[in-house]
């Protein structure tokens, strides 16, 4: 780390918003050439410091210097301009234009009046290359994975040449290797003297990147800590939380694993799965795995009708059965929570009690029972340790709480399969422990569940059996015995 004077410095930094203090004298210092990672459960206040940061929000009270001189940024192209740049967890591309339009927005260069696209696809292709990226450039960047749009992202930061990049969950949806390039070029970027502030929940990432790190925990400083003062993962978790955490789960017992509840064969689809099957017992836990584009979602939406088959057939329960379309395959018992539970699996403008009974509201003579409504969403929540006010909108909530939301709505449901598509990206390690636990809950009902996950931490701790997929194929099945990192990644990334 550079012993040079702080290129950012946040000082006694407060917010409160109506009923919440999310913030309160809060200081962090940023340097040339370190990897400063910012920690915190979910409604710690890491994000509420971000915007403040990026005069998304106002702060109440506090100063923000930049290059030695206080700043009070007015909206968040003058942070830009002075040199920050933000990787937002939360996609904020155009969907219907390129990665390459999305590279250069704002910052076009014209000849004669027109834009120069030669020369920003060129600029495009720069920053992209260096992270290695391999997806097309030329179509809307909607049609591209989640992981391949996060690259973009990162993309358009490194493009406006930022000497402070903030990065929030870069590698939620990013599989092993890319997110192992994407760490190299970080080690790049603080060689060239550039600051870097990371925020994530993996903890071992954390563990590997940082030259310090700062902890908040309800909206307020718990420390700041070099990297040589922390011993393990434990000593993170304790400042987090305050609280030791237990290890992700380890699988159920075998012997109280009961007959097949879902069996697929040969399902094809035109997002390109190929001739896929598996099945899934009362009780299992069975893991999808592969590499970003592998088509690990493409297989379940084609299961439960999201994407149309073009062969194939599914059993549930013995019977075979033909879903057409989500709604039948949740009347046919399969509980599906999307990996963008954003835009895919809430509504954010209702409520999390609309949210959490979206399926089946509860009514009244044929209306909605909106107090009935209010105390099964309470009920639903209690037993997912999810403290909030049914009112409250579904969009405000943090990651981890939104994700408890729906599965609160699929607990009210008697579904007996329950497929899980990335379950903990970005939420915190407290959270992350209580969905473990309650995957483990289910698979203890006699539910089936199905696990897509890029963690392979997560796959190797939660799962009974692993399938690895590539290129649209399920190319290995691994029991318990044969797991491995090693080996999943060996299925995943042969040629």
């Amino acid at each position: 780390m550079s012993t040079d004077q702080p290129m950012l410095e946040i000082k006694k930094l407060s917010k409160s918003f109506p009923g919440v203090r999310a913030l309160h004298e809060v200081d962090l210092t940023a340097y040339p050439g370190e990897i400063h990672a910012l920690l915190g459960e979910n409604g710690a206040g890491k994000s509420t410091l971000l915007k403040t940061l990026f005069a998304v929000q106002r702060p109440d009270s506090g100063e923000v210097w930049f290059d030695g001189r206080r700043r009070e940024f007015t909206r968040p192209s003058d942070a830009l301009g002075a040199g920050l740049a933000m990787v937002h967890q939360e996609l904020s591309l155009v969907p219907q234009l390129t990665a390459v339009q999305n590279i250069v927005l704002g910052r076009e260069k014209s000849r004669a009046g027109f834009v120069d696209w030669k020369e920003a696809r060129q600029r495009a292709a720069r920053s992209l290359a260096r992270l290695g990226f391999d997806a097309r450039t030329d179509v809307p960047v909607h049609r591209l994975s989640v992981a391949q749009q996060q690259l973009v992202e990162i993309a358009r930061a490194l493009a406006v040449g930022a000497r402070l990049i903030i990065l929030d969950e870069p590698t939620a949806s990013l599989t092993t290797q890319e997110s192992e390039r994407l760490f190299d070029l970080l080690r790049r970027l603080r060689a060239e003297g550039r600051a870097i502030i990371y925020v994530s929940h993996r903890l071992a990432e954390v563990m590997d990147l940082s030259d310090r790190v700062t902890v908040l925990r309800d909206g307020e400083l718990v420390g700041t800590r070099t990297r040589r003062e922390i011993a393990d993962e434990s000593d993170l978790v304790k400042l987090m939380v305050g609280r030791n955490l237990a290890a992700i789960g380890v699988p159920g017992d075998p012997d109280a694993i009961g007959e097949e509840i879902l069996r697929v064969e040969g399902l094809s689809s035109a997002e390109g799965v190929t001739d896929c099957s598996l099945s899934v017992r009362r009780g299992e836990v069975v893991g999808l795995a592969g590499m970003v584009g592998a088509g690990r979602t493409e297989l379940v939406r084609a299961l439960i009708g999201a994407d149309r088959a073009t062969s194939g057939a599914v059993w549930i329960r013995g019977e075979r059965i033909h879903l057409a379309s989500p709604a039948d395959a949740v009347r046919a018992g399969i509980a599906f929570l999307p990996e963008d539970r954003k835009h895919q699996g809430l509504v954010l403008h209702m409520s999390a009690a609309s949210n959490a009974t979206l399926i089946r509201p509860p009514r009244r003579r044929g209306l909605l029972d909106r107090r009935e409504q209010r105390e099964q969403t309470r009920a639903l929540l209690a037993r997912l340790n999810a403290d909030i006010s049914p009112d409250h909108p579904a969009g405000k909530l943090s990651g981890g709480t939104q994700q408890k939301v729906v599965l609160a709505r699929w607990l009210k449901t008697s579904s007996d399969i329950f497929i899980f598509d990335e379950p903990t990206r970005g939420i915190d390690v407290g959270a992350k422990g209580e969905i473990h636990s309650l995957m483990r809950e289910l698979a203890a009902e006699g539910k089936a569940i199905v696990m897509i996950s890029s963690d392979l931490p997560e796959v190797l701790g939660m799962s009974d059996r692993v399938l690895v997929m590539r290129r649209g194929r399920v190319v290995a099945e691994l029991d318990r015995a044969a797991l491995s990192e090693e080996a999943i990644v060996h299925h995943a990334a042969a040629s």
